[in-house]
């Protein structure tokens, strides 16, 4: 059974046709319109494109924001202005077919799980480290969503008390301590401090900031600054897996998003911290750390596999 599946970013839209396995069969790419007319009429064209060359039972559709249980509606999106959007409706009106809607995050989250890093497992949280921090769960070999549809949204945990303002309108979250800009701000906060930072320091004074990329491959060079500022955001991230199992108790944590290309760079000292704080650390199961496998066509992938080509029965 082929599905579309069409991952919305804030700055492009991915699409493409994934069979049964997890393989994409055929794929697109247009940049995100920024009317939500238009970002419509570009989702129903993408999908009418690969419905033309492939029998489609089922579209699903990714994006970030709030999805209600029943998959349906857009309760709220912060990087595109839809409120209660009723967006499956909407959709299926136009394409002719079945259409689901899922958070982005749990889209990439299930992706893995089915498709990549977590195969083999039955318990797993996905934990994406982007401009925010994404979050999916799995247990029991099922997506978890939460009594609203809305759960997972691990990047805005409270991590810090009166900690750094978040654009979600909390302070002290997660995503502020633990994500790509988190480790930008790091650097050139290190950059700035002086000492170990003097090859940040050269950037900082050379581009007035620094770029994700130029701090990679700082990490990857062995630059202290750029370690360091690694490290300290690692830590976060390690600290707050902590505090998950404890709660949910996975057997697999999956770190996806531009960060995780650093590897084991990034994920010794995550561990560190997990096992630092974790309780009863040397008489308990720990969970393992993976990288994400499926890179960006996590989430498109994931999407596809979550579609239902029967409309479900919705269960009170």
């Amino acid at each position: 059974m082929l599905k579309v599946g069409v991952d919305i970013g804030g700055t492009k839209i991915a699409g493409g046709v994934v069979d049964a396995s997890g393989t994409i069969v055929e794929k697109l790419r247009v940049d995100t319109p920024g009317d939500t007319g238009a970002l419509a009429d570009a989702v129903v064209d993408m999908v009418q494109h690969l419905r033309a060359h492939h029998d489609v039972a089922a579209v699903g559709i990714a994006a970030a924001g709030f999805v209600d249980r029943d998959r349906a509606t857009v309760i709220h999106a912060p990087n595109i202005a839809w409120r209660n959007e009723p967006l499956k409706a909407v959709l299926e009106a136009r394409i002719g077919v079945p259409v689901s809607i899922e958070n982005d995050a749990n889209a990439a989250g299930w992706g893995e799980f089915r498709f990549g890093a977590g195969r083999g497992v039955t318990d797993m949280v996905m934990l994406t480290m982007g401009t925010g921090v994404g979050g999916a769960i799995v247990l029991g070999g099922e997506l978890f969503r939460g009594g609203h549809g809305i759960a997972a949204e691990l990047g805005h945990m409270r991590f810090t008390r009166d900690g750094l303002p978040c654009g979600c309108g909390q302070n002290g979250c997660l995503e502020q301590y633990a994500s790509g800009r988190a480790l930008q701000r790091q650097a050139n906060e290190i950059a700035d401090a002086g000492g170990i930072g003097a090859a940040l320091a050269a950037l900082r004074a050379e581009k007035g900031t620094i770029s994700g990329p130029a701090i990679s491959r700082l990490v990857l060079a062995g630059d202290a600054g750029a370690t360091e500022a690694l490290r300290r955001v690692a830590t976060a991230l390690g600290e707050a897996c902590g505090g998950i199992q404890a709660v949910l108790d996975p057997q697999l944590y999956v770190i996806g998003g531009g960060v995780a290309q650093l590897g084991d760079d990034l994920l010794g000292p995550v561990r560190l911290a997990y096992e630092t704080v974790l309780p009863g650390y040397g008489d308990r199961p720990v969970a393992t750390f993976a990288i994400a496998q499926l890179g960006n066509d996590a989430g498109l992938i994931g999407v596809a596999d979550l579609a239902v080509a029967v409309p479900a029965r919705v269960e009170v």
